[in-house]
Order: C-alpha cells, then structure tokens, then sequence
C-alpha cells in the first residue's frame, strides 16, 4: 500500500486540487491519503473529510509528516505539500514502477513552480542540480518517497529542524538506502511564496541555506525566517 502524507496549516484554497489530482490518477494500486493538520481554522479539515482522507493532528512539517507515518499502514509512503497544485495523471503509476525498477529505497522528483519563466529557469537548474548529485548528495525539497523501513531507521523528520528538513532528511535517508531521482512527469507546486515574500528574498534563502547545510549542517534556528502558515491567495488560475 502506498501511503500519501501532507501537513496542513488553512490550506482549504490549495488542498482541493492536490485531493483532486490524487483522485484522478491512472493508479489501481492499493492508496490512502492521510492528513496531518496543525490547527487550521479554515475548512481544510471538511474538505479532507469530504475526499476520504485519514485526519491526524500535526504540527511544523516535519512534526506533521512523522505524525502522517505513525498512523501510516502502507509499506512505502510520499510526502507531499498541501500546495502541489498538480500531478501528471500516470504520475504515481510511472513514479512508483521506476523506484521498484530501480531498487530505490528512498526518491524524489521534478518539481516546478506554476510560475513565471524566471522560477521555470530556477526550479529547472534545481532539478538538474539533484539529478546530477543524486549518488554523492541527495536533495528532496517538498516531495519524498521512501520505504517505510528506511523512515523507521532514520528515526523520521528531524523536528528541530526550521528549514530545510526534506534535503537533511533525504541525505539521512541515503545513509540506509539507495537514493534516485526519479524523471517523471513534472510535478507543479504554487508559487504563492515567491509572490508574498518576494523572489529575491526566496531564492537567496533557499541558495544561503543550502551552503549554511553543506558547510555547518542541519538549521536548528530561525535565522532565515522561513514560515509555516498561511500563504492565503486565489489559487484559480493555477492549475
């Protein structure tokens, strides 16, 4: 069984049209989608209700995710963000097929903003950036499949963590089993970050915090102020 994780925080605009998505993918395999909520306000916990979901309470996304795993009954599970706004229709299909071909233990994918040609640019340097590194330093932002025993041995998301937990995650992950990136079909996620913080400000934490990784290890402070909440905006035309 395939086990689909998302942490949420009022995510009742994005939810939908990653619940839809889900829905409608080519995948006959046995799947359950379980939400880990950190208090929304919103109608998020309705909507996940409406569209069959397990309910969990959460926390912080790592707090969230380990909090989704515990409860977890399948024997592989995929972390995903409440704002990956769409997946290709063979996404799991394909997804899936590849680890299992592969003997992966532990994976992640393409990922590209619903964006301008600047974030398509970025993201698609990221992407080839952890396709090339994926034997000698694994990258995973938002999205990570992995086994269920290799979660267990890693001991799950470090919850001290305040940015970046998916990159320390997969590289702790690797330690117990082989890492790929897997070429699907890419993935879009909402850009509603960049346009509330501003893009400047978004990649230049996102690039000093991998050099703050790479050279001091895992971020433990909130040096760089990266949130967890509501990005609230009309996600419409997104999709």
């Amino acid at each position: 069984m395939l086990s689909i994780i998302i942490p949420t925080l009022n995510e009742e605009k994005y939810l939908p049209l990653l619940l839809e998505a889900i829905r409608k993918q080519d995948f006959d395999g046995d799947l359950e989608t379980i939400i880990a909520d950190a208090g929304s306000e919103d109608q998020t916990l309705e909507i996940a209700k409406t569209f069959g979901c397990r309910v969990v309470p959460g926390g912080l996304p790592a707090k969230g995710r380990n909090e989704g795993a515990k409860i977890a009954q399948g024997d592989t599970f995929l972390f995903l963000d409440a704002d990956n706004i769409y997946l290709p229709p063979d996404f799991l299909k394909s997804l899936l097929e590849d680890f299992g071909k592969r003997n992966l233990k532990v994976a992640t994918f393409p990922i590209y903003p619903k964006g301008n040609r600047f974030d398509k640019i970025a993201y698609g340097l990221y992407n080839f950036w952890t396709w090339l590194t994926q034997k000698i330093l694994p990258h995973a932002t938002n999205s990570v499949l992995v086994k269920k025993e290799i979660h267990q041995k890693v001991g799950g998301f470090d919850e001290e963590i305040t940015m970046a937990e998916d990159h320390f995650y997969a590289r702790q992950a690797a330690k117990f089993g082989e890492f790929g990136f897997i070429k699907t079909k890419p993935v879009l996620t909402s850009c509603r970050r960049f346009e509330k913080d501003g893009r400047l400000i978004t990649y230049s934490k996102y690039l000093i915090a991998a050099l703050h990784m790479l050279f001091l290890g895992k971020i433990t402070s909130n040096i760089y102020h990266y949130r967890f909440n509501q990005y609230s905006q009309n996600p419409k035309n997104e999709a």
